[in-house]
């Protein structure tokens, strides 16, 4: 069984080499080198919206959307290998965790995460959606994370405090910012939407998130069973 599986691997290896090529020299100008996206949508993810299956991407790739061309060009044997590729950036190496992770969903209520994580429809949503953040990252990452989350903040999160001429202040994640207007999300799911010009004051709080720092909040077999229960969170088959 083991032999067969890395026939596998090394057929699907084979055929994504020459699918890589063709993504770096005909794709990568609008999705990145690695996927990450740029003027396209970054394609690193497990799923994509708009090629749930391989067929559709194949699809995808050869017929164009929108802004994006189709690539007529290509053999459909090359789309079949630009397609094997893609799939490939949004997939994770296998990892031999240490944790459990049926302790580690207990430790993940007990420390209150639903509050503000969501995970199979369950928990609140100001923070980011767990359902599939195995499938997105790995185990280290995870736990820097648990650990320091200031330190894995993506480029595009803000977390921004705004003072409006009237009302309360509000502390919250930005949602949508434009040069007259700024809309943000507070801890309690509210939504607001300030014009720049009436606020006394905008802070942008770089480098800082609402997220506590779990830093000596746990004994090792516990970060290891958390680790592993966010790890093995896929999400829906």
């Amino acid at each position: 069984m083991r032999c067969w599986v890395v026939a596998v691997v090394m057929a699907g290896c084979a055929l994504a080499q020459p699918g890589r090529q063709i993504f770096e020299s005909q794709c990568a100008l609008c999705h990145g080198q690695t996927g990450g996206g740029g003027r396209g949508p970054a394609l690193n993810r497990p799923k994509l919206d708009l090629a749930p299956d391989d067929q559709a991407l194949r699809a995808l790739i050869t017929d164009g959307r929108g802004d994006m061309p189709g690539a007529w060009q290509l053999h459909p044997d090359e789309v079949a290998s630009v397609a094997v590729y893609v799939r490939q950036l949004g997939t994770l190496p296998p990892e031999a965790l240490p944790g459990d992770s049926a302790r580690g969903a207990r430790v993940y209520a007990s420390k209150g995460c639903a509050v503000c994580h969501m995970v199979n429809g369950r928990g609140e949503g100001y923070g980011p959606e767990l359902t599939a953040v195995g499938a997105r990252r790995n185990a280290a990452f995870l736990r820097q994370t648990i650990l320091k989350p200031a330190t894995t903040l993506p480029d595009s999160f803000l977390y921004v405090s705004a003072v409006p001429a009237a009302g309360p202040p509000v502390r919250g994640i930005r949602v949508n910012e434009d040069s007259f207007t700024i809309q943000v999300r507070d801890a309690g799911g509210h939504y607001f939407s300030f014009r720049k010009s009436e606020l006394k004051s905008l802070e942008r709080l770089a480098g800082q998130t609402p997220m506590p720092s779990f830093q000596g909040q746990f004994g090792a077999a516990d970060l290891d069973d958390l680790v592993a229960y966010l790890a093995g969170l896929k999400g829906k088959p």
